[in-house]
């Protein structure tokens, strides 16, 4: 069956506008990505589980009447479960699980009318701010095979970027929607906590921190999604409070003269390349001229404590889902079935003291408190989305005797020593370096978005991070559709890309 050469001159949107007018068949479409996905795969390893005949019998059906019919879309292989399909979330100790229902979110994707074409790549259990699992090996970063894609949805910017599919769904637990956005070239808002389902697996992901969406090139698309998949499933413990009208119809509507707070200096880590600097100083001379008050602040949090607390979080969520996973899988898992650097975070989640993990949530809390007065002198933050460009592929993963020490600590199971070794406190003086600007938001659970506006001298993407008031999604998107008018970026398109018009 032929495919449909002008798919990439669409969005999402455009795509199913030509569905609708019975222009082109979903199927051609399906054909199209299939086409492209086979293409460059090879190449970028975004995709790493493949539905091709079910996507062609879904097209040949009756695909419900959404805002993307007929739409070929991948899903992110981490957490939220796919009926039939492998979700192996980046581990070994998962390769054979395959859900037998779809989690609430995917039953939204698919009453949005998208045809799910296969499972994208993703780091295990979505950890680490690259997309570089064992398990399927890096996703590679279209305008540079050698750099990283981004994590933990790397796999999905990657191929959203490289025109495979033009959305993908993608999740954030500390950055992990806003960092591949960044890396990638593309957009990426990490909605409010509580605006998407999360269920009926979870009741909430990793203490509140973690939410889902989609990557996209165009960012009425995401507003679209948002509108069709946003609100509470049953049961849920919170939710985000609805907004005054469709997201959709924010896109194109003038946001007014905001009060935009910047700065360049990290939350949390140390240092800023100069390119990310530059980015930043492009950008606020944009929202000057755009007609925005631009005023450099930032709110002043502790930063080591902060990160503590932070990893503190992560490394007693990481023990718990190994622990569930062994219930759930019916086998016990030892340092054989993880990578090195997560069985070693298991072990420090096994020797946090309940009063330990219960005051680095009420500090992570109190942080948030904190910056929310500092939001009600200001509509929106501006920072560049991370401290670096795209990494060389590998650059952050353990090597040499620290990777030494993990494996030997990992087979004897020496948790304690770890936590002897102050486990914590040397990952905290490192491990935000390339991401000190996106964990704050996941802690506040305010809406944040990574926006393509600045490209460096080697042609890598530099994303700038925008971030709303709680459950104001909505200037947040006014801004973007009036950014993405002043500065298009719809056109840049990476050296690796299936463009054919």
């Amino acid at each position: 069956m032929n495919g449909f050469n002008e798919y990439d001159k669409y969005d999402g949107l455009g795509l199913a506008e030509l569905v609708r007018k019975k222009e082109v068949k979903p199927s051609e479409l399906v054909e199209e990505a299939i086409s492209r996905i086979e293409r460059l795969n090879s190449q970028l390893n975004a995709v790493i589980y493949k539905m091709y005949e079910l996507a062609r019998k879904t097209a040949d059906g009756d695909i419900p009447d959404g805002p993307f019919k007929g739409i070929p879309f991948l899903m992110k292989d981490l957490l939220m479960a796919c009926s039939g399909a492998p979700l192996t979330n980046g581990s070994r100790f998962f390769r054979d699980f395959v859900p037998d229902h779809d989690s609430e979110l995917v039953r939204r994707f698919k009453a949005a009318g998208v045809v799910v074409l296969g499972k994208t790549n993703a780091p295990e259990f979505g950890i680490t701010p690259v997309t570089e699992p064992e398990l399927f090996g890096p996703t590679n970063n279209p305008w540079n095979l050698g750099r990283t894609s981004g994590g933990s949805s790397g796999g999905s910017a990657a191929a959203v970027a490289a025109r495979m599919v033009p959305l993908a769904h993608a999740s954030d637990g500390g950055g992990s929607i806003r960092i591949p956005a960044s890396c990638c070239g593309v957009f990426g808002l990490k909605p409010t906590r509580g605006r998407n389902p999360v269920g009926p697996d979870f009741g909430e992901g990793w203490r509140g921190l973690d939410c889902d969406h989609v990557l996209t090139r165009s960012v009425r698309d995401s507003a679209a999604m948002l509108d069709a998949t946003a609100g509470p499933d049953v049961g849920a413990l919170y939710y985000a409070v609805p907004p005054a009208r469709p997201f959709l119809t924010e896109i194109g509507v003038d946001p007014g003269k905001l009060r935009i707070a910047f700065t360049s200096e990290p939350f949390l880590g140390s240092t800023v390349d100069k390119d990310c600097v530059k980015g930043l100083e492009a950008t606020t001379k944009l929202c000057q001229d755009l007609g925005h008050e631009v005023v450099e602040a930032a709110p002043q949090i502790e930063g080591k404590a902060f990160a503590r607390a932070f990893l503190t979080i992560v490394c007693v969520e990481t023990r718990a889902t190994i622990e569930e996973a062994e219930v759930l899988l019916n086998r016990k898992a030892s340092f054989k079935d993880f990578e090195p650097s997560t069985w070693a975070l298991g072990l420090l989640g096994r020797q946090c003291r309940a009063p330990e993990f219960s005051k680095s949530l009420n500090l992570l809390q109190l942080t948030a408190r904190q910056i929310g007065e500092f939001f009600e002198r200001y509509d929106v933050m501006l920072t560049p989305t991370l401290a670096m460009p795209p990494v060389v592929t590998g650059a952050l993963q353990p090597k040499g005797s620290q990777l030494v020490a993990m494996k030997l600590l990992g087979r004897l199971n020496a948790g304690g020593l770890i936590n002897a070794l102050s486990g914590i406190d040397v990952l905290a003086e490192h491990v935000f370096e390339f991401t000190p600007y996106t964990p704050l938001f996941n802690v506040t659970g305010q809406p944040a978005m990574s926006v393509p506006l600045y490209w460096n001298d080697e042609g890598l993407p530099i994303g700038m991070q925008f971030v709303g008031r709680y459950g104001d999604e909505a200037t947040l998107l006014r801004l973007a559709g009036q950014l993405e008018k002043a500065q298009p970026w719809s056109e840049r398109v990476p050296p690796v890309c299936a463009r054919t018009s």
